[in-house]
């Protein structure tokens, strides 16, 4: 069954030639999703228009069958659609506590928003250590975590991710994708993850998406498009 579907999606600005033309995809409930491709090739604008905040030219966008295409950001969230942009993206001016009871506020009752903040904790524990702290004191690692665990809190059923490892020790990577992965096969959350980062990706992916231009040009099992050097080098640059 399809969490997230594209069909014949096609996204630009302004009077310019299409960025994603006509773009097809269908990603399983409960499967991580790696979006590959160079800069350049689409990936961003994609989850951007996923989650709203880019208007589509044409084609559909189907959450759990339900049509999204023409909804507000704000109602793609609440029908279980979270997007993590680029730029570990939270409140600098609040404590990491108060960034995470942010994250849940519409989505718990208080006595239940408290025990999922715990839970993050237990998620990622270098936030626990750092409660307290102002986000503009974090290191980038740990914004990344907080930005991950606020959405999160939101409980979505189908979670975006634009390039999560960039800048990051490969350490913090390894440590953020495992626990993408283990949340994903533990809760059955669907995940999309656009990376620059593609052994990191394919490592914890069921499947990988390469894109070109806009265009899909390979849509494999994991393993199978990590093992092919021709196309690895021709579009994924290793």
């Amino acid at each position: 069954m399809s969490a997230l579907s594209c069909q014949e999606l096609t996204v630009g600005y302004g009077d310019g030639a299409p960025v994603v033309d006509r773009f097809d995809l269908d990603v399983e409930e409960g499967a991580v999703v790696a979006l590959l491709g160079a800069n350049g090739a689409g990936k961003t604008t994609l989850l951007r228009t996923l989650a709203g905040l880019q208007p589509v030219r044409g084609g559909r966008v189907l959450l759990h069958d339900r049509d999204l295409a023409k909804a507000a950001a704000e109602d793609r969230v609440r029908a279980g659609l979270a997007l993590v942009p680029e730029g570990r993206s939270v409140v600098v001016e609040l404590t990491v506590d108060e960034n995470l009871r942010l994250g849940g506020l519409w989505r718990h009752r208080p006595r239940a928003r408290r025990a999922a903040v715990e839970e993050m904790y237990a998620l990622f524990p270098p936030l626990e250590r750092r409660r307290a702290a102002a986000g503009h004191t974090l290191s980038g690692g740990e914004r990344q975590m907080l930005a991950l665990a606020r959405a999160l809190l939101a409980r979505p059923r189908v979670l975006l991710l634009d390039e999560p490892s960039l800048g990051l020790a490969p350490q913090v990577t390894a440590q953020l994708l495992g626990v993408l992965r283990d949340t994903a096969a533990r809760t059955g959350l669907t995940v999309l993850l656009a990376e620059q980062n593609v052994t990191g990706a394919l490592s914890v992916a069921h499947r990988g998406v390469v894109l070109s231009l806009g265009a899909v040009v390979a849509d494999r099992p994991a393993a199978e498009l990590a093992a092919d050097p021709a196309l690895r080098h021709a579009y994924l640059g290793f």
